[in-house]
């Protein structure tokens, strides 16, 4: 049976530094608001709230020292429910507003939780510049391939030819792979997970946030209500292992109930699925989510299907690298100007040289 389970090491704080810890014990309850939790029945979204929930306590962070930015959607009401700090923002501006936060609180740990529609429609330029940028955050996507708050128009993740409300002839488009569009904005920390596998969903957190710079993890999130099964595939014990692709670093590529399925390289058509029997082990890809060029990890992406059932789809890290941050350099920047100009005055700021009278 298909396994995709990660390693889970001891909380590394290197994506914390600077922030706080507390002496004090903390369990699930510390983190769970007095909010009403308001989404429909078998929302993807309650399983992925219970795991970030029941894993923030790992941090060891006092509460206020952390910070959930969303923008608009139904994963957007994630910092209504938990019991820290958060902004529910503007519509796709999530990331924009957390690089800010990032880079003037070195004492803050700042996710951003945002959706499909949000992220990578109207907040895609925002997505993309930090990823590049690599601002010390933790992003996650859900991906349920569909505008679930308003009611079932097709997102920028929808299968080609999807008939929903807003495309009654089937979609057009052809829709983003969101791990192909971060690993093409030079994320540092490019990840995949399932809302339904507690122990995995998890275990990608908990390297997510030890990760410094911009951590990017694509949830397939099920919306029982208007794009019911979209990941049935992946999820369904009859067809999970066929499915699911795991990704393990420095691991031959293997998946099927028997691990008898792997992925190979070829010259001239790229990655494809064998029969390790056939090819045998040696033949197969070794996963390197550390190597600098994100060509293998974009490569690796590209084998997930597009269709409408989703019939493949490689799980785990694709890209797991270290970069300088952009808040870390911003910061060492104006430590420097203060060490070589002082703090400065506004007023003589305002009234400098570059001004005339009219």
């Amino acid at each position: 049976m298909t396994q995709v389970d990660l390693p889970v090491p001891q909380l590394q704080r290197d994506g914390l530094t600077g922030v706080p810890t507390t002496s004090e014990p903390q369990n699930r309850k510390d983190f769970t608001s007095d909010q009403e939790v308001r989404w429909c029945p078998g929302c993807g979204d309650y399983a992925v709230l219970a795991a970030v929930q029941g894993f923030l306590p790992e941090l060891g962070l006092e509460r206020e020292n952390i910070t959930f930015i969303s923008g608009i959607g139904c994963s957007s009401r994630f910092p209504y429910y938990l019991d820290t700090f958060g902004m529910h923002s503007i519509h796709g501006r999530a990331p924009a507003i957390a690089t800010g936060l990032a880079t003037t609180r070195e004492d803050l740990s700042v996710w951003v939780v945002t959706g499909d529609g949000d992220a990578l429609s109207i907040g895609g330029n925002h997505l993309i510049h930090a990823m590049r940028r690599n601002v010390n955050l933790t992003i996650l996507l859900f991906n349920n391939r569909i505008y679930g708050l308003t009611k079932g128009q097709y997102s920028p993740t929808s299968e080609t030819g999807k008939v929903t409300k807003s495309t009654p002839m089937g979609s057009v488009d052809t829709p983003f792979n969101p791990v192909s569009l971060a690993l093409g904005a030079e994320a540092t920390f490019v990840a995949r997970t399932i809302d339904s596998d507690r122990k995995h969903l998890t275990a990608v957190l908990r390297e997510a946030a030890a990760h410094r710079g911009t951590s990017l993890v694509e949830i397939y999130q099920n919306c029982p209500i208007f794009n019911d099964h979209a990941f049935t595939s992946v999820k369904d014990v009859q067809t999970r292992d066929r499915a699911v692709i795991p990704l393990e670093h420095g691991a031959p590529i293997r998946f099927g109930s028997d691990f008898e399925f792997g992925i190979a390289r070829d010259a001239a058509t790229g990655l494809h699925v064998v029969d390790v029997a056939e090819v045998g082990e040696e033949a197969l890809l070794v996963h390197d989510a550390h190597a600098e060029d994100p060509t293998q990890a974009f490569a690796l992406s590209r084998l997930t299907d597009a269709g409408r059932a989703l019939q493949r789809a490689p799980i785990g890290i694709f890209r797991q690298v270290e970069r300088p941050t952009y808040d870390d350099l911003t910061r060492q920047q104006v430590r420097t100007a203060r060490a070589e100009q002082g703090d400065g005055d506004l007023a003589t700021l305002l009234a400098g040289n570059d001004t005339w009278t009219v």
